[in-house]
């Protein structure tokens, strides 16, 4: 049974889709980013007097959010479409953005966090799944890639504002921006997004859930869980606590938050890159290979290094962290047929999410121990260590799901 606005997507429509799921990535990783660019002039709020550790969790009750919205949405666009999910969860985010940079005080800053986050969960596996039906067949890795890759570029967006604005305008201006797609991206959205041509509405939702907890599925969801859980722990305590790692190693402010630039647009590279190779090789050995480049290049962070070669090392580690983990929602994405595409999707990524709650809180506590740059990023390569072997281990499906799978995806049953 097909939804009321299903039709044939022209490559016109198809690609004005890519463009509207773009955008919403975008702002989706400014939103969620942004966050780590304001922590310093957070913890410096008099009036607010926050520790470390409160600005951590603070910083992982938006992604708590996430973690409902992400397996709610999943299994709701499954139902009703992707078209309405996408724009529900867009405007929501985006009026919750304003709310938090109108907070009154951190109890309320939290709360519009959390709520923001039922939205920014939203926004991926709808995307997600929309963009991989309407991609060419042959492409469609690279151009899911392409428009995740609006997630590190939002996190660059969220850098180069803060360099500019933070000190001058201080950090409520930095969250009212996020609100911009109610003006932009709403109404272009709703004019003009299409629904995917091969959505295909589930009677129940408990009855696609169970699909992906029987069999050779439960293992690979479990493990897609597990990979995700230490991509996002990887992205979110990274994107959260660099800039602050940095000034402790002795860099001034600039600095600090040039790293967190750097270290976005590594995940650029890294996810263009990553995801064209998977559209040649699969995804399995791509997002494999990442999680033991990661283990590299933060390892080797924990080294007394020349700037430059620290910046080179940050950039290599965005794109084997950020990167990666636009290459496993696309892994993810390939594995499965249509009909549990967005369920898949959102159970993967909103249990994983809970990494990307850890990643912030577990930072919080590493600085308010006393740890420094090397402690913290050598916890960060253990995880990353993880995240290789769940991501080696994921069972190819069997004979008949694998030929469905490629076949609605548009890759190699190996993917």
């Amino acid at each position: 049974m097909t939804h009321a606005h299903t039709r044939p997507v022209s490559p016109r429509s198809a690609a004005v889709a890519v463009a509207i799921c773009f955008g919403a990535i975008v702002f989706d990783g400014y939103d969620l980013i942004v966050y780590g660019s304001v922590v310093p002039a957070l913890l410096a709020h008099e009036a607010w007097g926050l520790t470390p550790a409160e600005a951590g969790a603070i910083g992982g009750y938006a992604l708590l959010g996430m973690f409902v919205g992400a397996i709610a949405s999943g299994t709701l666009t499954d139902r009703f479409g992707r078209r309405t999910l996408f724009i529900a969860s867009l405007v929501w985010f985006s009026v919750m953005m304003l709310a938090a940079a109108l907070a009154p005080s951190p109890a309320l800053l939290g709360l519009f966090r959390f709520l923001g986050g039922l939205g920014f969960g939203g926004i991926p596996p709808t995307a997600i799944a929309l963009v991989m039906e309407v991609a060419p067949a042959a492409r469609r890795h690279i151009v899911n890639g392409l428009m995740l890759c609006g997630f590190p570029i939002g996190g660059v967006l969220a850098a180069l504002l803060a360099l500019v604005l933070l000190e001058p305008a201080g950090f409520r201006v930095l969250f009212a921006i996020g609100a911009l797609p109610l003006v932009t991206l709403v109404p272009l959205a709703l004019l003009y997004l299409p629904e995917s041509p091969s959505f295909v509405r589930a009677d129940r939702n408990p009855g696609q859930i169970r699909r992906l907890l029987t069999g050779r599925a439960a293992i690979a969801t479990a493990l897609f869980v597990v990979a995700n859980f230490c991509g996002f722990l990887l992205v979110f305590g990274l994107n959260t606590w660099l800039p602050q790692l940095m000034r402790g190693a002795g860099y001034e402010l600039g600095s600090a938050l040039a790293f967190l630039l750097v270290l976005n647009l590594g995940a650029v590279v890294g996810g263009l890159s990553g995801s064209a190779l998977a559209d040649r090789f699969g995804s399995r050995w791509i997002a494999t290979g990442l999680f033991a480049l990661a283990v590299a290049s933060l390892g080797l962070l924990a080294l007394p290094l020349p700037s430059a070669v620290l910046f080179l090392l940050v950039f290599v580690a965005g794109a084997a962290t950020t990167g990666n983990q636009i290459v496993i929602y696309g892994y993810v994405a390939a594995h499965y047929p249509v009909a549990i595409r967005g369920t898949a999707l959102g159970l993967s990524s909103g249990i994983g999410r809970l990494g990307a709650v850890t990643g912030p809180v577990l930072g919080g506590v590493l600085m308010s121990a006393g740890v420094g740059l090397g402690g913290n990023v050598g916890v960060f390569a253990a995880v990353a260590v993880v995240g290789a072997f769940a991501c080696a281990l994921v069972p190819r499906p069997a004979a008949t799901a694998a030929t469905t799978a490629a076949a609605s995806a548009g890759t190699p049953a190996h993917a």
